[in-house]
């Protein structure tokens, strides 16, 4: 997504208070760019207003580059939809808008950011639901992108004076308190100097109401629920909504009073297998069976080329951002990356009908006529490990809108990857890590509902336990 302007995105909240608090608001904004999303941000334009005179002014700050949805609009108000409720859910997603308050004035959350943010009491509490609003104790810490105004309120807001007069974080260490926990009542008080973080636009998954959700249950049982999990859905939901999940729908569908915990991931654009633990206590239970590789998942995916059999070895970059960077030379603290391909045979390729019923997107490959389904014993778990592999073997997942414009790519110029088959040597470490940016800036974005990965089975227990999915969207 390319950069967005936000040049109204704290006009309200700031105006009608005082100079510290909207000071915080807009240095916190730009906090959240380097904590917890700090690598899926581009840069945006803020509006602030300086403390003096209150004029406005823009800075350069990041911001979420992933996909979030408006919410129920009828027009539209200082550049935003006039808020109303979270549902029905829309079926595209939006700008993003991620306010961040300091608390000037204790109360129950929901009465201050209502009033903060001009938002209807109906919209918050449907904000909260979905698990979009988080608080701390303390503001955290801005970036090196804050102005040195900012900086000062913020030590201002922070002082040890102030903190220690604050009951409420005495025992704790300041980075303690910066610690965020997600708001779970809509009357939960929060004191004066309280950080609030509020998804105004959380990301949504329209997917999760079409579904017939009883019909995509394989197992119960008293201690955990199997579940074939469609494409374009979360197991678990997501940092702003834990509503639209397959957790909370399977959760509803089978008509259980207690909340299904996961278990494991797989991805939003992936369909198949997934347990989903009916305990906390069996949820650690099933985890710790992933740590002892007492868990076997078996997926198959549609790939664009061939691949042969046999076991495959990469090394993936260790640091938690898409596109995931994989070499076929170990790299020290890289992370071993292995699957094993037991079978690869030839198949048409999903013809348009096909793929406009499942909302496959066309990422470009240059050969249509067949496709190759391939079993995959998946030795090794890490995100996106299949999709990373099978495209840096040239043979990207059919679908997969981010790895296959990569792979296209180095098919097209061999040695643009520099971790692949023909990289290059490099003389200086800044030409390596110019090489580096010009490889992920080859791939895509990620995919808005389904590839052709499917999670086909999973077992535990020396097979005691095996489950298959149903058969994948391309057959």
């Amino acid at each position: 997504m390319g950069s967005v302007s936000f040049t109204s995105m704290l006009a309200n909240g700031c105006r009608n208070f005082s100079a510290p608090v909207a000071l915080v608001r807009t240095l916190a904004l730009t906090h959240v760019a380097l904590s917890e999303h700090a690598n899926n941000y581009k840069h945006v334009k803020v509006a602030c207003f300086s403390r003096s005179s209150k004029k406005r002014t823009t800075f350069a700050c990041e911001s979420l580059k992933q996909d979030v949805t408006q919410p129920t609009a009828v027009s539209s108000v200082n550049g935003y939809p006039e808020y109303t409720r979270l549902l029905p859910c829309p079926s595209h997603n939006g700008p993003p808008r991620v306010e961040h308050l300091v608390v000037s004035e204790g109360g129950p959350v929901l009465e201050y950011i209502c009033k903060t943010l001009d938002l209807p009491p109906q919209f918050v509490a449907d904000l909260i639901h979905f698990g979009a609003v988080y608080y701390a104790l303390v503001c955290p810490k801005p970036p090196p992108t804050a102005t040195p105004e900012q900086m000062r309120v913020f030590k201002e807001v922070t002082a040890p004076s102030v903190l220690k007069n604050r009951a409420s974080i005495k025992g704790k260490t300041v980075r303690e308190a910066q610690k965020t926990f997600r708001i779970t009542q809509a009357d939960e008080f929060v004191e004066a100097g309280t950080y609030l973080r509020v998804h105004v636009h959380p990301k949504r998954f329209p997917r999760c109401y079409e579904i017939d959700w009883k019909s995509r249950i394989i197992a119960v049982s008293e201690e955990f629920v199997v579940l074939d999990k469609p494409a374009g859905t979360t197991v678990g939901g997501t940092t702003d909504n834990i509503e639209e999940s397959c957790a909370t729908f399977a959760t509803r569908a089978l008509g259980l009073t207690a909340p299904l915990n996961t278990t494991h991931q797989i991805d939003n654009c992936t369909e198949g297998c997934v347990v989903l633990a009916r305990t906390k206590e069996y949820c650690s239970v099933f985890h710790g069976k992933i740590r002892e590789k007492k868990v076997k998942k078996v997926y198959l995916a549609l790939a664009a080329a061939p691949v042969p059999t046999g076991i495959i070895t990469h090394y993936m970059r260790p640091i938690n951002v898409a596109p995931r960077l994989i070499s076929e030379d170990f790299i020290e603290r890289w992370s071993l990356c292995q699957l094993e391909v037991m079978e690869c045979k030839e198949v048409p390729w999903p013809n348009a009908v096909v793929e406009e019923k499942y909302c496959v997107e066309d990422c470009g490959w240059p050969s249509k006529d067949y496709a190759y389904e391939c079993k995959i014993n998946l030795l090794t778990g890490r995100t996106h490990q299949v999709r990373a592999q099978l495209a840096a073997c040239g043979a990207p997942i059919v679908g997969d809108s981010m790895y296959m414009p990569a792979a296209v790519a180095e098919m097209e110029s061999p040695g643009l990857n520099p971790f692949g088959q023909y990289k290059k040597h490099y003389t200086t470490e800044n030409d390596k890590e110019t090489a580096v940016a010009g490889w992920i800036a080859r791939h895509g974005k990620e995919p808005n509902v389904t590839i052709g990965l499917q999670a086909c089975q999973i077992s535990w227990d020396d097979g005691k336990h095996t489950f298959e999915a149903r058969a994948p969207w391309w057959r």
